[in-house]
């Protein structure tokens, strides 16, 4: 809530960071070291303030279990039913994720960047999936859906399981010294469900896992991706300190209903301009947001989503360098 020197960046640049550094995503997720490398060779190329330490969005769904591919150079997605019953749910014994590879690689490599950087960098330790996406995983997406509308005590159920698992990866984070953590749950978004059901089986989980950060002494982030315009201020009750939005959703309507009450974390086309785009796109957008945010200092300018690895460095360096552009008194 105060102004800084200059506008932050905090970059979702996980794949691009790999690909620059010439790994595989194979080989960046199987190497906490490796992980690191990458993005302390981004911030030294492109001199951003914050790290998003994201590896995929799979890892809590393979440490409870779900069927995960591990694509040489993509990253890890979850693949098949898991929980073939919504009634299981009630029945699933508890699972401790800290004994999962990847849940530990991750760890590692934030404890890592943390032991380079400091207090220099801000290190923002993502938690993978949120309590509503983590069970679209266990059952699919389409048939949790059907879920939703079937069987709502049993959805409920799953989700109390999944609220559990989130949180047990926010307070294993936690001890890595991040200066913040967040999560994603974007098939919570209007695209995929009505505001009325976000509001029934995603808000109430979300605050929970808000409120477990805060617990732990972390502002915390939420990252829901398409055009969210119709939940943010259902978006702000979860108590988030900061909502990394999508492109996709209007900028106006974010700054009138964010700018007195939690920091905007986006929200620039990370496909269409900046990996698409001419640099004279990238400008005239940043530009665009800047200016926008100019009386407010709740805006870490970021891609509204993770930055595709094909993404032009010249690209990168002119959204950073009309950043820092903005200058505060």
């Amino acid at each position: 809530g105060r102004f800084s020197d200059t506008r932050p960046v905090m970059l979702h640049n996980f794949m691009m960071a790999a690909r620059e550094t010439g790994c595989t995503m194979a080989q960046y997720r199987d190497d906490p070291q490796k992980i690191a490398a990458c993005f302390i060779r981004a911030i030294e190329t492109y001199r951003y303030d914050g790290i998003v330490v994201d590896i995929d969005t799979a890892t809590l769904a393979g440490a409870v279990g779900v069927p995960v591919t591990f694509p040489e150079d993509q990253p890890a997605r979850a693949h098949g039913l898991y929980l073939k019953r919504l009634e299981d749910a009630k029945g699933l014994a508890p699972v401790e994720i800290r004994g999962y590879r990847y849940v530990q690689n991750w760890l590692e490599a934030v404890r890592i960047l943390k032991s380079y950087f400091g207090d220099e960098v801000w290190i923002r330790g993502n938690c993978d999936q949120a309590p509503f996406s983590l069970a679209s995983m266990m059952r699919t997406p389409e048939l949790w859906m059907m879920d939703l509308l079937a069987d709502e005590d049993n959805a409920f159920a799953l989700l109390e399981y999944c609220t559990d698992v989130t949180c047990q990866f926010l307070r294993l984070m936690a001890q890595t010294g991040c200066h913040m953590l967040s999560n994603g749950d974007s098939p919570a978004g209007p695209e995929l469900i009505s505001p009325r059901m976000y509001r029934r089986f995603a808000l109430p989980y979300e605050k929970r896992v808000v409120e477990e950060a805060h617990k732990l002494g972390l502002p915390y982030a939420l990252h829901i991706c398409g055009k969210t315009d119709a939940i943010l201020r259902d978006m702000l009750e979860t108590g988030a300190d900061c909502l990394e939005l999508d492109y996709k959703t209007d900028i106006g309507k974010v700054f009138s209903i964010l700018k007195d009450r939690a920091c905007l974390i986006g929200n620039i086309d990370p496909s269409g301009v900046l990996a698409q785009g001419t640099t004279a796109d990238v400008i005239r957008e940043t530009k665009r947001i800047l200016d926008l945010y100019s009386s407010s200092p709740r805006l870490i300018l970021n891609a509204g989503c993770a930055i595709p690895a094909e993404t032009p460095r010249e690209n990168l360096k002119a959204m950073i360098d009309t950043a820092r552009q903005c200058v505060f008194s």
